[in-house]
């Protein structure tokens, strides 16, 4: 995970000058901009710094190393679930919400009703029924 940290680490030095030349160009006027482009900054920071600090706690993975082999990044790479039928009721409960924002705000609060059932049947989809532990 080096490289990802190292290549989200060097956001901050990137898109900080950018915001602030932004600024410039724009004689601080526009700060819906600014304020995103530093915001942007910030979070590719956060996102550097968590895989930066995950790669510490994990170690070199065959990614990271030159001499690896390609038999050395086989088997399991983490627990999908392919039958989950969750995160398409939660996108359409999104969809819902932000149409809202252009139609009519009672929808907003429909689909925001709709989402957070998903989110909770999504979490909580192995707790019961047949795949319960």
């Amino acid at each position: 995970m080096k490289v990802e940290s190292w290549l989200f680490g060097t956001g901050i030095f990137f898109f900080f000058p950018v915001a602030i030349v932004y600024g410039w160009l724009t004689h601080w006027s526009e700060w819906v901009g600014i304020m995103g482009i530093f915001l942007l900054g910030g979070l590719a920071g956060m996102i550097g710094s968590y895989l930066g600090v995950t790669s510490r706690r994990v170690g070199a993975r065959p990614e990271d190393r030159e001499d690896a082999e390609v038999h050395e990044g086989a088997g399991e790479q983490g627990h999908f679930s392919p039958w989950s039928w969750w995160p398409i009721v939660l996108g359409a409960s999104a969809a819902t919400a932000l149409l809202g924002v252009a139609i009519g705000w009672w929808i907003t609060l429909v689909g925001a009703g709709i989402g957070i059932v998903a989110l909770v049947g999504w979490v909580f989809e192995y707790s019961r029924g047949d795949h319960a532990h």
